[in-house]
């Protein structure tokens, strides 16, 4: 047995097949079996699609990079759970097309943050963070406050995630365009924000 792994460690290309095809192995029996768990597949109770307004808001926290500085994700640990709230499920993802798990918390993590606050303490905090968190290091986003929402892809955007498996409706998207006149990029942040976490209940 030691002479086989002299022999392999001496071979270079043979010990880089052999790694490649354990980390292959590996990797496939970790990975596989989550693609029949239901609870990885399966959207949990109550859990709905984002409407126009929150699907907006989503794709403006994309765009400002939200996800640089927020995380969403709770980890099933004492601590994250007693700060947060309920550990973050994976059917909770299933509409979520990237997720926003994200992997640096310079502020909270957000995946519970949706009830927590009201509409009108968001808008105060997204035009000057500092108005309520006097420490806070995030920068303001007054301009939210006066950018309206472009109608004009909504329906496409809701038709591509239906054919990924989000239940929109026809009447959904057709009414889509019309739930955005006269909204907000700030409007639609507060809405994204307000639903985050909603779908499972929890304590606080």
């Amino acid at each position: 047995m030691a002479l086989q792994h002299t022999q392999i460690e001496k071979n270079i290309g043979l010990m880089m097949f052999l790694i490649i095809l354990m980390i292959s192995v590996g990797g496939l029996v970790q990975i596989i079996p989550l693609f029949f768990m239901e609870s990885t597949t399966e959207p949990v109770d109550g859990l709905k699609p984002y409407t126009a307004l929150q699907l907006s808001g989503r794709d403006i926290y994309v765009s400002e990079g939200c996800y640089l500085c927020h995380s969403q994700m709770i980890r099933p640990f004492r601590a994250e759970v007693e700060r947060y709230g309920h550990y973050s499920l994976a059917g909770e993802f299933v509409y979520d097309r990237p997720f926003q798990w994200g992997s640096k918390r310079t502020g909270p993590d957000l995946h519970r943050v949706g009830g927590r606050y009201s509409d009108e303490w968001h808008r105060v905090h997204l035009n000057n963070p500092r108005d309520v968190v006097p420490e806070s290091i995030m920068p303001g986003y007054p301009w939210f406050e006066t950018t309206m929402l472009d109608t004009g892809d909504i329906k496409t955007k809701m038709e591509v995630l239906r054919n990924l498996g989000a239940p929109y409706t026809d009447d959904e998207i057709e009414k889509a365009p019309a739930a955005l006149e006269g909204k907000s990029q700030m409007d639609a942040m507060i809405a994204y924000l307000q639903i985050l976490g909603t779908s499972v209940k929890t304590r606080r």
